[in-house]
């Protein structure tokens, strides 16, 4: 891998006072797909996610808890160490993510790189000191302003339906004003910053003031608290802790060695990688990755991340999650009906990422039967089981085809096989379209199950005709190959079980691409005829409805 193909990518750090959810699950599972497709593609990656430990949320409930807030976040922490990898530590990874480092904001490490920013920031003269009065919201960790409040039942409410209350304090303010041009200067030399569309133009349109330029639309950012401390010390100003959101954003760069600006890590994957960094969020907090973070990185003289995809939210069978609602999905939940690829292909192939999607345990299996269990599995099942009974469980031979039909159908699969895996893959998964690359993928499981019917090879062994029935079953096979090196982002489970019935070793994934990489796709890594092969199991089993109950 060159020095030049680096990529980082991120999770937002998760608010460690929640309960895991199906949001959280789609995020990073979002992101684990494009960091297991980047290094098939020959990528050195960085994937990172984590909590967000600091607040006034996290205080308060360290103290109904009757514990210090460090002890309270070391318990609730384990909630969303649980899963994904912790590099330190054994645990479960539900998710089967292959994240290589976890964050908390609480480590040293953290501490050291958000101050180490702040001081960057105020010697470039963009903080300075005065005091608060205005409506803060403790659950979103926001301030509003007045024009941006609803009033509900006689409260007022902020736009994502939080209680805000009135906060006067002392604080220490950003000049997130003096940003205004230079941040829609960059928004238009660079157009897709901000994924997908309609969420950039949320978010000029924020900076612009409106559809018509408003000078001083951005105000001052309060970014510190004075009434409790659990926080990052402001430095030489120990009284003050910082605002949650300039202590949780810079994570991003603790991870890569920040302050340490001449480390191999912050060079390779924020200084120098030409398509990363990369955030994935949730639209809710697409301000502060889009905005906010942006001028903090302008203010410090620090590169820019490359991207900012901002997805939809998920709602249960139309409604709202709510636990008033008692409709929160766990992952764990999903995981042990279905199936952890399951669950996995559904949330990456259900909706375009970047739409709001609408969740429900019935579509959940109406998907998994006729995308996997249907068509991939049963083309697995129907094809392998016909090579292990009439092949001698050997790979077949792959020239006899006579029938003219037949040999233009074999072909054409083979030159959609070989040929299609750029546009079916590799571009869709450029611009995070993993439902269009799963589809094109189940497109590809569909024309090799027509081949089956057409070529029909049972009828070929009736006949007599063993050559041309072996060749029909070698294309097949190749098909499958093929489909399965293209699973492993999405199913990397049920992918390396089907790799390995057709040949491929443990050692093939045991390597810095995490399995085998899609170079194999070309047809000069076919499946070598006469290579032994393990007796076949199938890799997608239908779901029945009761399942789902």
């Amino acid at each position: 891998m060159t020095e030049n193909k680096s990529f980082y990518i991120t999770t937002p750090i998760y608010y460690v006072n929640d309960s895991p959810h199906i949001g959280h699950a789609y995020t990073t599972i979002a992101c684990d797909v494009m960091a297991r497709f980047k290094r098939l593609d020959g990528y050195d990656v960085k994937f990172l996610t984590g909590t967000d430990e600091h607040g006034q949320k996290v205080d308060k409930a360290a103290k109904n808890a009757g514990i210090d807030p460090q002890s309270f976040t070391d318990e609730v922490s384990k909630r969303f160490r649980t899963l994904v990898k912790c590099p330190d530590e054994e645990n479960e990874n539900l998710l089967n993510v292959t994240n290589n480092d976890f964050i908390r904001t609480t480590e040293e490490r953290h501490k050291k790189a958000a101050q180490s920013l702040w001081n960057r920031i105020k010697d470039n003269g963009y903080i300075y000191a005065d005091s608060y009065a205005g409506w803060y919201s403790v659950r979103d960790e926001a301030y509003y302003g007045e024009d941006e409040l609803i009033e509900k039942d006689g409260k007022k409410l902020a736009p994502t339906g939080a209680e805000v209350e009135w906060v006067e304090e002392e604080s220490y303010f950003f000049k997130l004003s003096a940003f205004q041009q230079k941040l829609l200067d960059f928004y238009e030399k660079n157009p897709d910053f901000i994924t997908p569309k309609s969420r950039y133009n949320e978010v000029v349109s924020f900076v612009r003031g409106g559809k018509d330029f408003v000078e001083g639309a951005l105000r001052d950012l309060s970014i510190s608290r004075t009434t409790f401390n659990w926080g990052v010390p402001v430095p030489d100003d120990e009284k003050h802790v910082m605002y949650v959101w300039i202590d949780a954003l810079t994570n991003y760069l603790t991870a890569i060695g920040f302050p340490d600006t001449d480390c191999k890590e912050y060079k390779k994957y924020w200084q120098n990688s030409e398509d990363s960094p990369v955030h994935v969020v949730g639209k809710d907090i697409l301000r502060f990755h889009g905005v906010y973070w942006p001028a903090f990185l302008m203010s410090a003289d620090l590169p820019l991340p490359k991207k900012i995809v901002a997805h939809g939210w998920w709602t249960i069978e139309g409604e709202k999650m709510s636990k008033s609602l008692g409709n929160v999905i766990a992952p764990k939940e999903l995981i042990e009906q279905f199936g952890i690829d399951q669950t996995r292909y559904f949330l990456m192939r259900e909706v375009p990422f970047g739409n709001d999607g609408n969740f429900s345990k019935d579509a959940m299996v109406e998907r998994i039967n006729s995308d996997l269990a249907n068509n991939i599995g049963n083309l697995a099942q129907r094809t392998l089981s016909m090579i292990a009974k009439n092949c001698d469980g050997k790979v077949p031979k792959n020239e006899g085809i006579s029938d003219e039909a037949t040999l233009f159908l074999a072909n054409q699969l083979l030159h959609h096989i070989y040929n299609d895996p750029c546009l079916c893959i590799q571009v869709p998964m450029k611009d995070f379209m993993f439902n269009s690359a799963t589809l094109n993928i189940v497109s590809l499981a569909s024309m090799a199950n027509s081949f089956i019917d057409e070529s029909a090879p049972w009828t070929l062994k009736k006949e007599g005709k063993i050559e041309e029935m072996e060749h029909v079953l070698y294309v097949l096979a190749e098909s499958i190959r093929c489909i399965a090196i293209m699973l492993q982002p999405f199913t990397p489970i049920a992918a390396k079980k089907l790799l390995l019935q057709l040949g491929y070793s443990e050692d093939d994934f045991n390597n810095e691409f995490g399995g085998v990489p899609f170079i194999q796709l070309k047809p000069e890594y076919a499946l070598k005829p006469e290579t032994p092969l393990p007796k076949p199991e199938g890799v997608f089993p239908r779901i029945e409805n009761k399942q789902a109950a």
